[in-house]
């Protein structure tokens, strides 16, 4: 590798410096960015490597240099440098346009061809990707090529990022959105303006494209997302004992948006927990806790699971009360254990 950049930095110096005499790069090795062709004839392995050099870091072709590096020249006729540059950019996709230019040594022409290298690393060659392995075009794998193509299209591929064509402004829940702007000036100091349209807060939250609404945003404000994506519910179920395979006490199935469906989750736990009661002295109101921490429940259906660690920061409580509590809620089936060791962690029971 060290060979093959100092070779580059040549090229690079008798490139820039315009040096007349083309013995300098005629002398140095084909590498990852530099290859050698004897003739236009061989315009089919010349594209290719165009299409290798334009998807690994770019790169030269000097045409009228044998392999071993000896001085050919090339005979220029009239339609030379246009008929290569019809054949590239016929035989590419997307079309390549490399830089051409003739250099003169001695009443004799070699043609350089420039290719820079492409953003997405996509460029095909008769149909096919290749790509530049030391001073070797090879063709790209058929899974290394669909992992670029979904690299350069995972945004659009997205479920959330999708536009929902059915899907106008009118089914979108203004209060929700005013709701969540409230919650997040609160919680994040974000700077929003509630008094924008619907149309522009979306759009500034990223929640719409030319086409319409995303996903996203029948998720999170619409007034009633099931109406495009039926299995968007939560189904609650309460059973007896510690298994799910026990009789079920209770069952409920939460439709909504996603923040609607957060908070009839919560309520529905809470349901089924208890609460501490007891009297203070010097207080006339009855002093109410729940058992099982509420801010540990919320954390829980955010995140999906919790740890010691989490549980007792979340608590502001020690390392031993705080395992007693979720052996606790292990025992009386609001939790389960996933793991062992530092890998621990506790899940709601679905």
């Amino acid at each position: 590798m060290a060979g093959e950049v100092l070779g580059w930095d040549i090229f690079k110096d008798v490139w820039m410096n315009k040096m007349t005499n083309l013995e300098k790069l005629i002398k140095m090795k084909e590498s990852e960015t530099l290859e050698f062709k004897k003739s236009t004839g061989e315009w089919k392995e010349i594209i290719k490597t165009i299409s290798a050099f334009a998807n690994t870091r770019g790169g030269k072709i000097i045409i009228g240099v044998s392999k071993s590096g000896r001085f050919l020249g090339v005979e220029i006729g009239k339609d030379t440098i246009e008929c290569l540059t019809n054949q590239i950019v016929q035989n590419t996709d997307p079309k390549a346009h490399p830089r051409i230019t003739i250099q003169k040594l001695d009443n004799t022409s070699l043609i350089i061809v420039e290719t820079k290298e492409s953003s997405d690393h996509l460029i095909l060659s008769f149909g096919r990707p290749y790509k530049r392995v030391g001073k070797s075009t090879i063709r790209v794998s058929k899974d290394e090529y669909e992992r670029l193509i979904l690299e350069k299209h995972k945004e659009e591929l997205r479920f959330d990022s999708q536009v929902c064509i059915e899907a106008g402004i009118k089914d979108i829940a203004r209060e929700k959105i005013e709701w969540f702007i409230k919650e997040a000036k609160r919680q994040r100091r974000l700077d929003a303006d509630d008094s924008l349209s619907t149309e522009e807060i979306l759009e500034r939250l990223k929640l719409t494209k030319e086409k319409g609404l995303t996903n996203a945003a029948l998720l999170l404000f619409g007034k009633y997302p099931q109406n495009f994506f039926l299995q968007t519910v939560i189904k609650a179920i309460r059973f007896r004992g510690n298994e799910v395979t026990e009789d079920m006490l209770d069952f409920k199935t939460i439709e909504g948006n996603v923040l609607s469906q957060l908070e009839k989750a919560e309520d529905f736990i809470f349901e089924h927990i208890s609460k501490q009661a007891w009297i203070e002295e010097g207080k006339l109101q009855r002093q109410e806790k729940w058992l099982y921490p509420s801010k540990a429940i919320e954390f829980l259906k955010q995140h999906g699971h919790i740890t010691n660690r989490e549980y007792r920061k979340i608590n502001e409580i020690g390392k031993v009360v705080s395992a007693k509590e979720l052996n606790l809620m292990v025992r009386k089936g609001i939790l389960r254990r996933v793991g062992k060791g530092r890998a621990l962690r506790y899940e709601l029971n679905d």
